[in-house]
């Protein structure tokens, strides 16, 4: 590895380059293209979002990027894996961890949580020792007592605690949280997240957060990524993202999220039609048979390119006439 490669792993956290997930179906009628060509970077300490509508591809992603499933083509490193081989190669499997969207099917029933947030740190070779252990139950909020008990006997926010301190046990350099708090209850989730950011902030760990709510990545997270049918569509600094959309499918996103000022009224976009299924995706561009921006044949027929925006880039027909920051949106978030 050249000291430039060396340089770049350092500061990366996780690197994707035109990586695709295609699924043969059960009754082996066809694919499912669930990722195609998708280019995602998570910088060392950064926290990244990662949004779009059920069947977009997110939670494959995530999968892939924690070694859980293998990845059909492109490219994907990881700390401690910077040949780009994924958990096959030398990637020690703490390095990355992931937390899941149902926090109690997450958990071992038979363990109790000290021995659950032990697990990670014995397959690492790090010390397991009770007073370490109950050092990560009160880090993560939790009373000592909880220790011996078991997954069925607690919250869902107190489990979703326990899968934190699980995952930041072994100070990995990649968490990669999927929809960590859709499951709790609203008033538990904003303190699930403050957690979260908290001890992603203490340890300087990258996270990636994988999730369909805008509200809680405007929160969480400095860069965001638009996945639409396995493609990233736009990508950039969230909060120029969110207040200023160039991609007709992150307006219809960022239209049908809450205000966050009083008396701000935004236009709700009702997107036509139901996405398009995986197996068969269209030709042109994968959006505009729903598109309430679609400009004419051209987006029936030709994939768009990648046009810089301000603070990243977009896939649409509409930024090839005119620069992108320039271009006038119909929405503009507070």
């Amino acid at each position: 590895m050249t000291r430039k490669q060396a340089d770049e792993d350092d500061t990366r956290a996780l690197f994707a380059s035109g990586l695709t997930k295609v699924f043969k179906q059960r009754d082996g009628s066809g694919h499912v293209h669930a990722l195609r060509g998708v280019d995602l970077e998570v910088a060392a300490g950064a926290t990244v979002g990662l949004v779009g509508e059920s069947g977009s591809g997110k939670t494959t992603f995530g999968r892939i990027a924690a070694g859980l499933t293998h990845p059909t083509g492109g490219r994907i490193e990881l700390p401690g894996d910077p040949g780009g081989r994924g958990r096959w190669g030398r990637r020690r499997p703490s390095d990355v961890q992931m937390i899941f969207q149902d926090p109690r099917s997450s958990l071992d029933p038979r363990l109790p949580v000290a021995e659950s947030i032990a697990e990670p740190l014995l397959a690492r070779g790090l010390s397991a020792a009770r007073n370490d252990v109950m050092s990560l139950i009160e880090r993560v909020g939790l009373p000592g007592a909880i220790a011996d008990q078991r997954p069925h006997e607690l919250s869902g926010g107190q489990c979703q605690r326990v899968a934190i301190a699980r995952a930041v046990a072994v100070r990995p350099k990649l968490i990669i949280a999927d929809e960590p708090v859709s499951a709790l209850d609203l008033s538990i989730q904003a303190q699930v997240l403050n957690l979260l950011k908290d001890l992603q902030e203490e340890f300087g760990t990258a996270v990636l957060l994988i999730s369909h709510d805008l509200g809680v990545v405007r929160f969480f997270c400095a860069d965001l990524y638009v996945l639409y049918l396995g493609q990233v569509v736009e990508r950039g600094a969230t909060e120029a993202v969110l207040r200023d959309p160039r991609h007709p499918y992150t307006e219809a996103l960022a239209s049908a999220a809450p205000s966050f000022s009083f008396g701000q009224e935004t236009t709700r976009i009702v997107l036509a039609g139901d996405p398009p299924r995986p197996e068969n995706p269209p030709t042109g561009c994968a959006f505009h048979t729903r598109c309430h921006r679609r400009i004419g044949q051209v987006c029936d027929d030709q994939a768009p390119l990648e046009w810089p925006t301000q603070t990243g880039s977009s896939r649409c027909h509409l930024l090839a006439d005119s620069p992108a920051p320039q271009l006038e949106s119909r929405l503009r978030l507070p």
